[in-house]
């Protein structure tokens, strides 16, 4: 007896071992395991920056750090004014039009229009200092604006409405000795705040994504794979990878999930077939402003009200100004649902001074281009932020107005509250046309949503296409989508070949009845 228990456990050890070995042998890395090995370890400063002597003294302002950091980091300079960051603008191909410059300078928007005339505002989000129409040089590496960049004390920041100056009150000694890789904070204290505010531009990028949770974004999360920007938008030369869709018209220098991901991530082959005609970003973010609300219309015409003579401002119970005198009325949203639409890459722009060919509808401030039939294009998920914006209604064009300036009396419409005289002295900074008549018109943006990916499990189902009626791709009706659409000869060709493929199958059977009879 004993020996038959013995040579049973003998056995099960047997199993238990093959089995452990069989598992481990054919138990090969999944993609996203090799991702998460590659991107786990954590950039290692290779220089010290406090121990260089040149840095231990006091700056008397930021552009003295600049002066010290070209004196290591020779032709870098060169670079960083040679980058659309520095220069606001870039050589782009718009079908149409041809190759011209193109950049803030010149494309306008529908959240605080344009940079004409405002640049003393505007400038705190560029990479330089002492910024002004009249007194900034763009070839004077001294305005370069390292530290916005390379701070990696979290603590630097520029003056609001200082044309890019930085804080007076920094302690640019410390901060001088600790620079480095960019962080998220360097990216984000402009990206996350264009607009005017908190995830008012893009929907995608709020303060919520410094330190996101993994329902914000499975990359960005701090508890997970905690990635940077850079990560992703890698940067040669100073020319970082991605650009925007609001001031890109053309397809390269782009940033792909597949970059990483392949095109073929899925363990279906179904899924994986999707990829040809559906963008990743489609699926797997189906929600975005996850955690701050996002501005989604911006009406300007209702700018201008007083309170006794004075601006006021109103906020809805999340702390959303629902109004502003400066700026008119505000929707916001939270949670939201993308809207979708076909893109290959590439768009049109409206810029300055374009003749508007009609103003009965809303004007497309920046067409993205693409359908079905289109070998290059894909559904990508957008945020469609529709505003009302002042229009010279004789030259059918778009006012740049002037909103900002120190004083008032200047013509600057968050000073003087006034339409005409912002209009005025807008259109002659930008040297436009200005027929002294001022209507309002409606336009609309497109912002492709490509941060705040969901974790997998709550990405986009099936059903939520493939359905007949209120489906996420109901919009996009150039194409044939199983479960939604309805084909009267499809349908019939279907059923034509269930049909006889019964009919078949009931001969095949009959003759080998027949043929096992003989």
């Amino acid at each position: 007896m004993r020996k038959i228990i013995g040579a049973i456990g003998v056995i099960v050890l047997v199993i238990v071992v093959a089995v452990g070995t069989l598992t481990t042998r054919t138990m090969k890395p999944t993609k996203i395991d090799l991702l998460k090995e590659e991107y786990s370890e954590k950039h290692q400063p290779a220089v010290d920056h406090s121990l260089f002597p040149q840095l231990n003294k006091e700056f008397a302002s930021a552009k003295e750090v600049t002066a010290e950091c070209i004196t290591c980091h020779n032709k870098r300079h060169d670079e960083v004014m040679m980058s659309n960051h520095w220069n606001w603008e870039r050589e782009e191909y718009i079908e149409g039009r041809g190759i011209v410059s193109i950049g803030k300078k010149n494309a306008m928007n529908n959240f605080c229009i344009g940079t004409q005339g405002n640049e003393k505002s505007c400038a705190k989000c560029h990479v330089g200092y002492r910024m002004d129409k009249k007194g900034f040089s763009f070839t004077d590496p001294n305005n370069i604006d390292c530290l916005i960049c390379h701070d990696n004390t979290e603590t630097y920041a520029k003056a609001p409405n200082a044309g890019g100056d930085a804080l007076p009150t920094l302690d640019l000694n410390t901060i001088a000795k600790h620079v480095g890789t960019p962080k998220r904070t360097n990216c984000g204290v402009c990206h996350f705040y264009g607009g005017g505010g908190d995830n008012v531009k893009h929907g995608d990028l709020s303060s919520d994504m410094f330190y996101p949770s993994r329902d914000i974004d499975v990359h960005m999360n701090v508890d997970g794979m905690d990635m940077e920007c850079v990560t992703c938008h890698k940067t040669e030369n100073h020319v970082i990878s991605g650009k925007m869709y609001s001031l890109s018209s053309m397809n390269h220098n782009r940033v792909f999930c597949s970059d990483c991901h392949t095109d073929t991530p899925h363990e279906q082959q179904i899924l994986n077939e999707h990829t040809v005609k559906v963008s990743c970003q489609t699926c797997h973010i189906p929600t975005y402003a996850k955690g701050k609300s996002t501005k989604m219309a911006w009406d300007w015409s209702e700018a201008g009200k007083l309170k006794d003579g004075k601006p006021y401002h109103e906020e809805d119970s999340l702390g959303n100004h629902t109004y502003l005198s400066i700026k008119g009325s505000f929707k916001w949203d939270q949670n939201v649902t993308p809207e979708y639409q076909w893109f290959n890459g590439t768009a049109r722009h409206y810029l300055e001074g374009d003749v508007i060919a009609d103003t009965t509808k809303p004007l497309i401030m920046n067409e993205l281009l693409g359908s079905y039939a289109d070998s290059e294009s894909k559904i990508i998920p957008v945020k469609v932020h529709r505003s009302i914006q002042p229009i010279d209604p004789i030259n059918r064009i778009l006012i740049q107005p002037k909103l900002y300036s120190d004083s008032i009396g200047v013509g600057a419409f968050w000073k003087d509250f006034n339409w005409k005289t912002a209009a005025t002295e807008g259109m002659k900074d930008a040297g436009l046309p200005f027929s002294g008549e001022i209507a309002f018109t409606k336009t609309e943006m497109n912002w492709p949503v490509n941060h705040m990916v969901a974790p997998a499990e709550e990405a986009v189902s099936c059903n939520e296409c493939h359905v007949r009626e209120n489906g996420r791709l109901a919009s996009l009706n150039d194409f044939y989508l199983p479960g939604r659409d309805y084909s009267k000869i499809l349908e019939n060709i279907g059923f034509a070949t269930i049909f006889l493929s019964l009919i078949g199958v009931a001969i095949h059977a009959t003759i080998r009845f027949i043929s096992n009879k003989h």
